[in-house]
């Protein structure tokens, strides 16, 4: 199968794909073709499988390997494909990412593996060593809040030489690191620099960001690519505008129940609802019970785009 081209630099709207299962280790298939046809009709410049929202580090290997082939066979080279990596295991990774390769995928991502705490030193060390056995070029993924490390701006700044490191999501939800990093790769116009939390999407990308891996484009894809584009042509005005609806997402559909999960369960909920997908989530976690999910039902009434 052939590999779409990676564009160098990546930008736009690469929505982090949830995973719709039927129960712990089969996929909602039907769901799975409906979410994927559902998200690639918004307009959106890439589709991201195996990360945070798509409950990765939860998915058994069988079920990720599926999941990957499946979708790499409908998108069919429509969009560029990136698949999450991150791992425990130094093999499983090196694993995941040569199936990917053989599957079509674009690019893979990977955050610092979890568990055992390294510093920026060993991190650096295992990046050197983990990245000539990748068959894809590298995204980092900074995501302190689930590894409890982080990728400092030096240690990116020494990824980025490193030969298929092409650019680096950050979930840490600080604008001081962004920016920092914008500041320090000023002159690397080919690596890309993509923003995960949603609310800083707007900020980011006037701020000079390549775009953004956000959650809520599972659900209203359209949006954030019209944010997107509002943002780029310097329409200050609708960026503003889109942005409100944004953050009522976060505040809403994003903030119902009462743990860190919600926002998983939140998305998952509204698909659901929305007749695309199950919402089954995998242990140790469970979907929205009836009195959360018509809360959701509530919000999707409400909000229209």
């Amino acid at each position: 199968m052939n590999n779409m081209v990676l564009p160098k630099p990546l930008r736009g709207i690469i929505p982090p794909m949830i995973t719709p299962l039927l129960d712990r280790d089969n996929l909602d298939i039907p769901g799975l073709e409906r979410l994927v046809e559902h998200i690639l009709a918004g307009g959106v410049h890439g589709l991201f499988v195996l990360g945070t929202t798509g409950e990765a580090p939860s998915l058994s290997y069988k079920l990720r390997y599926d999941l990957i082939e499946r979708v790499s066979k409908q998108i069919a080279g429509r969009v560029p494909i990136l698949v999450g990596i991150t791992d425990t295991s130094h093999i499983e990774s090196v694993r995941i990412a040569e199936f990917s390769q053989k599957q079509g995928v674009s690019a893979v991502v990977l955050a610092p593996p979890y568990y055992f705490p390294a510093g920026q030193p060993e991190l650096f060390e295992y990046l050197e060593n983990l990245v000539p056995m990748l068959p894809l070029p590298l995204f980092l993924y900074n995501m302190p809040s689930c590894t409890k490390m982080i990728f400092e701006p030096q240690t990116v700044m020494k990824a980025s030489q490193l030969p298929g490191v092409v650019g680096l999501k950050d979930s840490s939800g600080s604008m001081v690191y962004f920016n920092t990093l914008l500041s320090l790769l000023e002159d690397r116009k080919d690596f890309s620099l993509l923003v995960g939390p949603e609310e800083l999407l707007a900020e980011t990308l006037l701020m000079g960001g390549y775009g953004g891996i956000c959650g809520g484009a599972n659900i209203f894809p359209r949006l954030y690519v019209d944010l997107y584009d509002a943002a780029v042509a310097g329409d200050l005005a609708r960026t503003r505008d889109l942005h409100k609806k944004v953050m009522w997402i976060s505040t809403t559909i994003y903030s119902t129940g009462r743990y860190n999960s919600s926002f998983l369960k939140g998305v998952k909920s509204a698909l659901n609802l929305m007749g695309i997908c199950s919402d089954f989530i995998e242990s140790p976690f469970h979907c929205f019970r009836e009195q959360e999910k018509r809360k959701i039902r509530t919000y999707l009434q409400q909000f229209s785009y």
